[in-house]
């Protein structure tokens, strides 16, 4: 089996590219996460770094996490891993842009908002369909209404419907609209980020998102001790993700 990230600098060294590797689906598993947790930690203390692009290979930037890891013996490591990822990436000392075409789902849509900005394809698709096997989206939950607003979070995030990249960019789900969403967020570093002091960045950013950032790690640990707690204790959540890993469909009981 390939990496599950390609990592590679650019702009002379001021960009780091980390490529999810894993085409077509680019799973959002323990190994990604690992990956991309391990490459960002690696680059943090790099003075000369402006931005970090996240990037898939493939048509798709990524179907989601992995379902068999949401089992009930799997799932509290999975989400640690993941919601310390997430909290890396909104606490980085520099932008972190993402490009997204095809599928953006699940997991993958929650690393993405993770992101500072989001270029998206006018053909992507963006959702959270974590409802659709009778569980919901843990740190999609603080980072949706942030984004979007609190009534449009909760309609992705209860109705599990996907939206395309024009309409994620409209409701402000993307920041930015692109054909070639890569191309754009590189043209945006050497132009806008590049110039500047990497050492002044630094503070900006800092200034910047430092209440967002405590707000949202205060959210995460809420969120996944409902999970992991309260809704990994019902009968559903289980029945959901058994279903969907049996390829059949899910008999609920409504509780």
């Amino acid at each position: 089996m390939s990496q599950p990230l390609a990592i590679s600098t650019d702009l002379d060294g001021a960009l780091l590219r980390l490529r999810l590797n894993r085409p077509k689906a680019n799973i959002v598993d323990a190994q990604m996460i690992a990956a991309l947790d391990a490459a960002l930690a690696d680059q943090s203390g790099n003075g000369d770094l402006c931005a970090v692009l996240v990037e898939a290979e493939g048509p798709h930037f990524s179907f989601g996490a992995s379902v068999e890891e949401h089992l009930p013996e799997s799932c509290a490591a999975m989400l640690k891993s993941l919601h310390a990822l997430v909290r890396r990436m909104l606490e980085y000392p520099v932008p972190v842009l993402v490009a997204v075409r095809g599928q953006c789902l699940g997991g993958g849509l929650e690393v993405a908002m993770a992101g500072h900005t989001i270029f998206a394809a006018p053909s992507a698709s963006l959702g959270q369909p974590e409802m659709m096997l009778g569980v919901f989206a843990p740190a999609a939950s603080c980072l949706l209404p942030e984004r979007v607003g609190q009534a449009r979070a909760e309609d992705l995030l209860y109705s599990g419907r996907s939206v395309s990249g024009e309409d994620a960019y409209k409701m402000g789900l993307a920041d930015v609209l692109a054909d070639d969403p890569e191309a754009v967020a590189v043209a945006y570093v050497e132009q806008h980020l590049k110039p500047k002091s990497a050492s002044s960045l630094r503070m900006a950013v800092r200034a910047a998102r430092a209440e967002y950032c405590r707000r949202m790690a205060a959210r995460l640990d809420e969120v996944e001790a409902l999970y992991l707690n309260d809704l990994m204790a019902t009968r559903d959540a289980v029945e959901g993700l058994q279903a969907f890993i049996e390829k059949r469909p899910a008999k609920w009981e409504n509780r």
